[in-house]
């Protein structure tokens, strides 16, 4: 893996970010699988989820926070090490040290069709953080407890 600067936002900062290329499927199907879980492959389907993994929180299927709610909860999280992918690339990061890594530093673009559907996942597993390209759905925020 090659360390890379992720886009403007990510440079500079105190956190170590590396290229993770071709994860992005492997991420979302984690992602699927850690938070999704609890519902069945046709609940799934059901609620949009093989369209955009955000549903799930849209649909409220999950229990999670929303708007400024969400940003403030991901704001203070614990982060060490997190990734950053994508709802429809494989372009993928791995964020080290990323305590510091805040909504404002995420590599985003609300009006891009790749980069506005964005999930920031620890790497544990333990919450996410999910930014849409719809202005009145999201961001949200999942913690597993």
């Amino acid at each position: 893996m090659e360390e890379v600067v992720v886009q403007n936002n990510l440079r500079n900062k105190e956190f170590r970010t590396v290229e993770i290329p071709k994860w992005g499927n492997y991420l979302r199907c984690q992602w699927r699988d850690c938070f999704a879980s609890h519902l069945s492959s046709e609940e799934q389907k059901m609620i949009g989820m093989d369209d955009f993994l955000w549903h799930l929180c849209s649909w409220e299927k999950v229990k999670c926070f929303e708007k400024e709610e969400a940003i403030i909860a991901f704001n203070k999280q614990s982060k060490y090490k997190c990734t950053i992918f994508y709802q429809f690339i494989d372009e993928a990061y791995l964020i080290y040290k990323a305590n510091t890594l805040k909504v404002t530093d995420l590599p985003y673009e609300q009006c891009h069709l790749y980069y506005s559907d964005i999930y920031i996942m620890d790497w544990n597993s333990k919450w996410t953080f999910i930014m849409t390209h719809e202005s009145k759905c999201g961001p949200y925020f999942i913690q597993i407890t």
